[in-house]
């Protein structure tokens, strides 16, 4: 029993040394630390060599590598914290680096700074709104973080209103808050949604993969009906149509996506334009 207990100890400590550019696309598991080629001018053309990814890079290193979901510092390592495929994003300068995170299926939300979201108002204390968004626990969104909102000019947001808005403080030491304005004082879309349609909520990996730039479903679901649709990052959509009929035939065609090919999108578009 030794013997078989030494060799799988073995490859789990190997396999939690992989290099990130092997990788890429494919399943990595919590506990594993990544590898990048050193990238520096010291070393000249082809001598690159795997090392730990280090993040507390010197005054020599003119590589940026920003860290993003299921991906954790540890000193001067990069590990992998949840289940999913390993994703990198070069940077618009093209010098090395970039972003790097794990693509999962995971429903529960973890608020990010900067991150657009729905949420639910659940109460008002003083000037202060507490906002349901998913998350452990609810963000706080000011009265002052409206466009043209002044002490004596309040929002009329009520219990229970749909607000659309970017969060501007995120950390696990503190309080999420929200704003529905951009750095501009402008609300560039945020603010309170409309009373009428529907919101549901669905996975991460969808919203993301929905937002994306190239993303043939939008596409085909705008040609089918007239729509306003919202996404937000925590998993939440909120879709409204001319009829009832219609916004809940776009919200289960949305919800169901995720599990279709694309011959089979096609197959549902081409009936319910037929119908």
């Amino acid at each position: 029993m030794a013997e078989p207990a030494s060799v799988a100890a073995e490859s789990l400590a190997g396999s939690r040394a992989r290099a990130a550019r092997t990788v890429l696309g494919q399943v990595v598991l919590p506990g594993e630390e990544l590898l990048l080629p050193e990238q520096e001018d010291a070393e000249g053309p082809g001598g690159a060599v795997e090392r730990p990814l280090s993040l507390n890079a010197g005054a020599r290193s003119r590589v940026r590598v920003v860290c993003g979901p299921g991906l954790r510092r540890c000193g001067d390592r990069l590990l992998v914290t949840k289940c999913g495929r390993l994703r990198h994003k070069e940077p618009g300068s093209g010098s090395g680096g970039g972003v790097y995170w794990v693509d999962s299926q995971q429903k529960r939300y973890v608020p990010v700074k900067g991150d657009h979201v729905i949420g639910i108002v659940t109460a008002k204390s003083g000037d202060i709104f507490k906002v349901d968004v998913g998350g452990s626990e609810p963000a706080s969104l000011s009265y002052l973080s409206f466009e043209g909102a002044t002490k004596r000019n309040r929002p009329n947001v009520q219990v229970g209103d749909l607000i659309y808005g970017q969060f501007v403080v995120a950390n696990k030491d503190m309080e999420p808050e929200m704003v529905c304005i951009d750095s501009c004082g402008r609300a560039n879309g945020m603010g309170v949604i409309g009373q009428d349609g529907l919101l549901f909520k669905v996975t991460l990996g969808l919203i993301r993969k929905l937002l994306a730039p190239d993303c043939e479903i939008i596409q085909e679901v705008g040609k089918l009906y007239p729509l306003e649709i919202v996404f937000g990052m925590n998993g939440r959509i909120w879709v409204k149509a001319k009829t009832i009929q219609q916004t809940l035939i776009l919200a289960n065609i949305l919800e169901a996506c995720e599990h279709m090919t694309s011959d089979q999108r096609k197959q549902i578009f081409s009936r319910l334009a037929e119908s």
